[in-house]
């Protein structure tokens, strides 16, 4: 089985793909000039300082919708995909991660848009959405918006044990055991509980909680990083010219046993790029549909800011700190390289306990997060009586995940982010000329909005 998913794997993570996310991203770069570089300010500015519109129609603020696109993305991808980016790719593969970010912030901001633009008020009065819904309405006329919708919603529910769930819950009992010595039943059972008490109450409370949990584990994370790298400060130069040189130069940086190429570079950089920020996967648009606003613009501004924090500033900091302490090239692996990498940067006795709770905190947010967007994908399909039943099992698979081996599930949760990238990414690029009459439109309103407020205080 494992070395048929192994096979399985490659072929869907293979080149088409690969150039199908890079693709996407590239055009929707240049079809809006640039964007997440022109308007990355003032995205950060509506994100984290004006944080909400008020009077937009809703069930959560910009920010909490934020959050919980971060909730879901900030995870294991973050500790553990970016050491086993650099493990299996070397430090190139960072530079392809930043590669996947950036672009992949022109693609979240297309998603988000087609988002909110064909959301729908369910019989709960909430607002929901996703690629489900734009791949159906927004391609309609033909047979292929629905085989596509249904395909996403097929393969995001499935993948929401796996990615959102199984291999998070399995992660933290591993991390927690092997720091503290907690036991793995132990951990299951506290993860379910407090997975399942949010949950419960639906997408305002996994709001609410993701918009304080959120930010204060990224901060930390990344206040407990910035002293491992200046600490370091003399090796930073020589970690981005073996991040650059790794990106083009391939065998050159390890050599011998340790040689990488080019190809792994980019495989497991892309690769992994998109598994932490999920840029292309659809899956932002699910959390931006429930944001209170009038314009599906200014949230998919907002939603762009997720890839940027997740890809460009935490998953660098944890591959810097992976480079310049050396233990990319220890033989160490997954968890156990940054953990590695922060006892030799921090050097005190509690280091590798800084990346277990980092994980165990990041990983729980991801399971808030994976289930929301599970519970969307099914209900789409099957109608909202689908809800309890799901969230039950979700809950119980945390808990059986965290005393059961789930090398198997990685595979099966990496293809299934696969296969729900193919049908988004082929909407995506079917629907770009909407997205950019949706994005001329809204700045053209803001233009003249702007000239009148300077009209009138003249």
């Amino acid at each position: 089985m494992s070395e048929f998913l192994t096979t399985v794997h490659g072929w869907v993570w293979g080149i088409p793909l690969i150039v199908l996310l890079l693709l996407t991203g590239l055009n929707y770069t240049v079809l809006l000039r640039g964007l997440q570089f022109r308007k990355l300010f003032h995205a950060l500015w509506l994100a984290l300082i004006k944080r909400s519109e008020p009077d937009g129609e809703g069930d959560i603020s910009h920010f909490q919708a934020l959050m919980i696109a971060l909730s879901a993305t900030v995870g294991t991808g973050n500790i553990v995909g970016v050491a086993t980016a650099i493990g299996a790719g070397g430090p190139g593969a960072l530079f392809w991660m930043w590669v996947t970010g950036l672009l992949g912030m022109a693609t979240k901001y297309a998603e988000a848009v087609l988002g909110v633009r064909f959301r729908e008020t369910n019989a709960r009065g909430e607002k929901v959405g996703g690629p489900m819904y734009y791949l159906e309405h927004g391609l309609a006329g033909g047979r292929l918006g629905r085989v596509l919708a249904v395909s996403f919603a097929l393969f995001a529910g499935f993948a929401a044990f796996g990615i959102g769930n199984g291999v998070q819950s399995r992660a933290v009992a591993d991390a927690l055991s092997e720091t503290f010595n907690f036991p793995h039943w132990a951990v299951g059972f506290v993860a379910a509980a407090s997975v399942g008490v949010v949950i419960v109450g639906g997408i305002r409370s996994i709001g609410r909680v993701a918009g304080v949990f959120v930010p204060v584990m990224i901060v930390l994370y990344l206040g407990a990083a910035g002293i491992l790298l200046i600490s370091n400060a003399d090796q930073i130069p020589e970690a981005f010219r073996l991040i650059f040189q790794g990106a083009f130069g391939g065998e050159a940086v390890g050599g011998g046993v340790l040689g990488f190429t080019v190809l792994q570079a980019i495989r497991f950089g892309v690769g992994r790029g998109v598994f932490s920020n999920e840029s292309g996967l659809g899956t932002g648009a699910i959390a931006a549909a429930a944001a209170k606003t009038n314009e599906p613009v200014r949230q998919a501004l907002v939603s762009m800011t997720q890839t940027f924090i997740d890809t460009i500033v935490v998953c660098t900091m944890t591959g810097l700190a992976i480079i310049t302490t050396g233990a990319w090239s220890s033989g160490a692996n997954g968890a156990n390289m940054t953990q590695l990498a922060f006892e030799r940067g921090l050097a005190v006795g509690w280091a590798d306990a800084i990346v277990a709770i980092a994980l165990t905190t990041f990983a729980f947010s991801t399971m808030l997060g994976w289930s929301y967007y599970g519970e969307r994908s099914l209900s789409y399909l099957w109608g909202d009586r689908v809800i309890r039943p799901y969230r039950f099992v979700f809950v119980l698979v945390v808990a059986l995940a965290a005393i059961v081996e789930l090398d198997v599930v990685w595979l099966i949760s990496n293809i299934l982010n696969g296969l729900m990238a193919a049908p988004n990414l082929i909407g995506l690029l079917l629907l770009s000329g909407l997205v950019r009459r949706e994005t001329r439109l809204y700045f053209g309103r803001d233009a003249k909005e702007k000239r009148r407020k300077e009209t009138e205080g003249v």
